[in-house]
């Protein structure tokens, strides 16, 4: 079996801080297996895309990695500029630091933020895009709202309050509600509050023109965090871009509906890339 890693590693980025990532690698030893980057969403971290990752694995190598401020990577010092184009050289230096010339990225809301990033800037590094509930930004959203609130009440509580924002509550057993919470509190609650809202000062939109890699765009249509209809003008302007709708799901799909998630991406790239995968 090919090197198969069930710890986190670390490398460190050009501005000195920890960056963790995981590798699972079940591909035939003898394959040149092609690369699947997951990035999580704002307040995560990668274990919560643990259930998407046996669908990839058999065929693709998985790299999962914490981004900087969030799960096992470091948080920042406050004085420690927080932009994009950072948090896309992250990825960009993890990309270097494992040898990966090209990748597949497979981004969850605010990780498909340096997902869609990398395919505008760098488009030679992105073989495609898997976009799960990411938009172009932040700014047409309510999350500056969320500050005084996670302030006042914490993070945990905050998310627990408002939680069928996010997941379809009635649907989900009670030690899975516990556990996606226990991972949000996981996280330092000053970096997720200064993550949140910087993001909501980004907005990217024309931008997408210029991605040119074969791109799907997953489309939580009960989605109320953010703009909705932002998801009609990414298709638009993405060339090429194909469109699904979980109609009437919350914004978290890959976290309640894992299965789904990975069998429509395995179902695009089968489709876009039929040779991968083969001796």
């Amino acid at each position: 079996m090919r090197a198969h890693r069930d710890d986190v590693q670390h490398t460190i980025t050009s501005d000195g801080i920890d960056i963790a990532y995981r590798i699972d690698d079940f591909t035939d030893p003898w394959a040149r297996a092609p690369t699947v980057v997951m990035l999580h969403s704002a307040m995560s971290s990668m274990r919560r895309l643990y259930a998407l990752v046996p669908y990839f694995a058999r065929t693709y190598r998985v790299v999962r990695m914490d981004l900087r401020g969030h799960g096992c990577s470091a948080v920042p010092p406050a004085d420690t500029p927080l932009t994009l184009a950072r948090l896309t050289q992250d990825l960009v230096e993890l990309l270097d630091h494992l040898g990966i010339t090209t990748a597949h990225l497979l981004g969850v809301s605010g990780g498909g933020y340096l997902a869609q990033r990398l395919a505008i800037e760098d488009p030679a590094r992105v073989s495609s895009l898997l976009l799960f509930a990411s938009r172009p930004g932040f700014k047409d959203s309510n999350g500056a709202a969320w500050i005084p609130e996670m302030e006042r009440r914490g993070l945990r509580t905050f998310i627990a309050e408002t939680l069928d924002e996010r997941l379809p509550t009635a649907q989900l057993s009670q030690p899975h509600i516990d556990w996606f919470l226990d991972e949000i509190a996981r996280n330092d609650p000053v970096f997720v509050r200064r993550f949140v809202l910087y993001m909501t000062t980004q907005y990217w939109m024309p931008d997408l023109a210029r991605i040119r890699c074969p791109t799907l765009i997953v489309a939580p249509a009960g989605d109320s965090i953010g703009n909705a209809s932002a998801y009609d003008e990414m298709q638009r302007l993405i060339i090429g871009s194909e469109r699904l709708d979980y109609e009437s799901a919350n914004h978290n799909i890959c976290d309640y509906l894992p299965d789904r998630c990975a069998r429509d991406a395995m179902s695009f790239l089968q489709r876009r890339f039929p040779n991968e995968g083969r001796p």
